[in-house]
C-alpha cells in the first residue's frame, strides 16, 4: 500500500503526537486538548482520574476549578443521567481517593457511599473536548475517566510550551482512531511451523501511524479465489499464553488452527484487541469485578467501557490486503459476521466454533449466550 508524501508530512506527524500524548497520560502527566489546531477555540487540560493523587490534583487546581469526566456507561452504573452524551461532567470530589473511586469500580466495595453527584452542563465545544479526552484515555489503555480543567482561549499553546506539556486537538485524536482501523501495511512475512499446523506462515501488519501490530496466520496455501475458512481471534494473554480457565480463548485459538488445518487451509487473524478492546490491565480489573459477582458484560460497563470496544476495520483491511474478499467465518459471534460485512467482506457461511465449558468459565459462556447473542 503506497504512502503519499502528504500523509507523511501531516497525518503521520499528528499520529506521533497522539501516541506521545497517550504515553504521557500513562505516566500521570496532564495533556492539553484543543478543539482545533491553531489559536482560538476552547481547550481542556486532562489528567487520568485513576492517577490523580493529592500532588497532581493540587497542581491542576492552580489552573482552574477541576471537574471529573466519566463515560455514559459509568454514569449509568452510578445512576447518573447522561442525557445521551458519551461523556458526563461531574463536580470534582475534594480528595484524590474520591476521584479514583469514581473512576475505578474495583473500589466500589471499599467506597460504597458516593455522591450526591452534581452534573455540570457542557457546551457543544466542551462536550466535543470531553469525548475526545475519554477517547484519548482509551488509546492509552487507561480507564475512561479524567480530572479536567477548562482553559481560556489562546492560553493552551503558551501554557503547554511553558510547562512542557503536549498539546493535541480533537481532529488529531479522531484522525488517529481512523488510522488504526485502516491504512495497514505489511512489515514482516515469514514461515511459522506451528503445532497442529506445520505448513503455516505469519504476516505482520502495522498501521501507518506506527500503532500496535496485528498478525495474519496463513495455514496451508489458501487461494483468494475460494471462500476460505477464517477465524478472527482477539489476543488474550491470560488465555492464550497462561492457559486461563476463566475464558475459552486458548481453546478457541488452538482449536481454530486444528480446524483450519483439517479443512485444507485458511487464515487466523490475531488481532491486538485484548479484553474486547479495553486492554490487558482493564481486563484484569474486569476479572476482579467478576470475583465480586459481576458477569463479564456488567464488568465492562462498570469500568466505563462499552460491552465490546473492538473494531472490525483492521481485520477487513488485512483480508483485503491478502486478497480475500469472500470467506467462511469460524465464529459463534453474530456481530463478527455483521462487522466484517459492514467493512466490505462477504461472509458466505458462519461455521460453528464451540468447546466444552468448565467450572470456571461456564457462567462466562452463559453470559455471552444470554447477553451478547453468541450461538452457544
Amino acid at each position: 500500500m503506497a504512502t503519499s508524501p502528504a500523509y507523511l508530512q501531516t497525518h503521520l506527524r499528528d499520529d506521533i503526537v497522539i501516541i506521545r500524548a497517550a504515553d504521557d497520560l500513562r505516566r500521570g502527566l496532564p495533556v492539553v486538548i484543543a478543539t482545533h489546531d491553531g489559536p482560538g477555540g476552547h481547550s481542556l487540560m486532562v489528567l487520568p482520574a485513576e492517577l490523580a493523587d493529592a500532588w497532581r490534583l493540587e497542581r491542576l487546581s492552580m489552573l482552574g476549578k477541576p471537574q471529573v469526566l466519566i463515560s455514559r456507561e459509568r454514569a449509568a452504573v452510578l445512576k447518573i443521567h447522561h442525557k445521551g452524551r458519551d461523556a458526563v461532567r461531574l463536580s470534582c470530589p475534594k480528595d484524590s481517593f474520591g476521584i479514583r473511586a469514581l473512576a475505578d469500580p474495583t473500589a466500589d466495595l471499599s467506597a460504597p457511599m458516593k455522591g450526591p453527584f452534581q452534573v455540570q452542563e457542557a457546551t457543544t465545544e466542551q462536550a466535543a473536548l470531553d469525548e475526545a479526552a475519554l477517547a484519548l484515555l482509551k488509546i492509552a489503555h487507561l480507564l475512561p475517566a479524567a480530572v479536567s480543567v477548562d482553559l481560556c482561549a489562546d492560553v493552551p499553546q503558551d501554557m503547554a510550551r511553558h510547562h512542557g506539556l503536549l498539546l493535541v486537538s480533537v481532529p488529531q485524536i479522531k484522525a488517529h482512531i481512523q488510522a488504526q482501523t485502516g491504512g495497514l501495511m505489511v512489515v514482516a512475512d515469514a514461515k511459522l511451523p506451528m503445532k497442529g499446523a506445520p505448513n503455516s506462515r505469519i504476516v505482520a501488519f502495522r498501521p501507518e501511524s506506527g500503532g500496535t501490530e496485528h498478525f495474519a496466520i496463513l495455514v496451508g496455501s489458501p487461494a483468494p479465489s475460494d471462500a476460505v475458512l477464517v477465524r478472527l481471534h482477539s489476543e488474550c494473554f491470560t488465555g492464550d499464553a497462561l492457559g486461563s480457565l476463566k475464558c475459552d480463548c486458548g481453546n478457541q485459538f488452538t482449536g481454530a488452527l486444528e480446524t483450519i488445518e483439517q479443512a485444507g487451509g485458511g487464515i487466523v487473524l490475531y488481532l491486538a484487541q485484548e479484553g474486547r478492546g479495553i486492554g490487558l490491565v482493564a481486563k484484569l480489573k474486569a476479572y476482579a469485578l467478576q470475583d465480586q459477582g459481576h458477569d463479564t458484560v456488567d464488568a465492562n460497563l462498570r469500568l466505563g467501557f462499552a460491552i465490546d470496544e473492538r473494531e472490525f476495520g483492521p481485520a477487513a483491511a488485512m483480508l483485503k490486503a491478502l486478497g480475500f474478499l469472500r470467506i467462511r467465518l469460524l465464529t459463534n459471534n453474530p456481530e463478527k459476521v455483521a462487522g466484517l460485512e459492514r467493512e466490505g467482506i462477504k461472509v458466505v457461511e458462519r461455521v460453528e466454533h464451540r468447546f466444552p465449558s468448565n467450572e470456571h468459565n461456564a457462567h462466562y459462556l452463559a453470559t455471552k449466550r444470554d447477553k451478547t447473542g453468541h450461538f452457544l
